[in-house]
């Protein structure tokens, strides 16, 4: 099952791509593989020399016990400590964010697709979304 970020290609100008693991319980695991998972609006954040994915929602397991289950809880990403230092110099010397791409299992593990995006301003999604909208009625033959 993997589970895409809709709105990062709209709002970021995407840059390199990394892989990361991600430290879940496990009710978190089985609701991932199910695909019950939002990543809309998730960021991630470095403090430290450890990366924390912020603002993603897990939904909980419908099986699993809900007490003390929050759903948009900060979740540790796990990386060498080379790749983050190497990630935070290059957000800091550039200007650049990490956004989550998507989310998917590989071998029993889950995974979370990251990469180096740095925003776009309205008038940017503006010409991106007529750019769109050209091509497909070019497409359709409609121009």
């Amino acid at each position: 099952m993997k589970i895409y970020n809709k709105r990062a290609n709209f709002d970021y100008e995407l840059h390199e791509h990394f892989e990361a693991g991600i430290h879940l319980h496990g009710a978190e695991v089985k609701a991932v593989k199910l695909g019950h998972a939002d990543l809309t609006g998730s960021h991630v954040r470095i403090l430290g020399s450890e990366a924390y994915l912020v603002n993603a929602q897990i939904f909980p397991y419908k099986y699993a016990r809900p007490e003390n289950y929050d759903e948009r809880r900060t979740r540790k990403l796990l990386l060498h400590k080379k790749e983050i230092m190497a990630l935070r110099s290059k957000m800091d010397g550039q200007n650049l964010t990490l956004v989550p791409i998507s989310l998917y299992t590989t071998h029993n593990l889950i995974k979370l697709e990251l990469a180096l995006g740095k925003g776009k301003k309205k008038y940017e999604k503006k010409e991106a979304k007529k750019r769109k909208d050209l091509d497909r009625e070019l497409e359709r033959g409609y121009v």
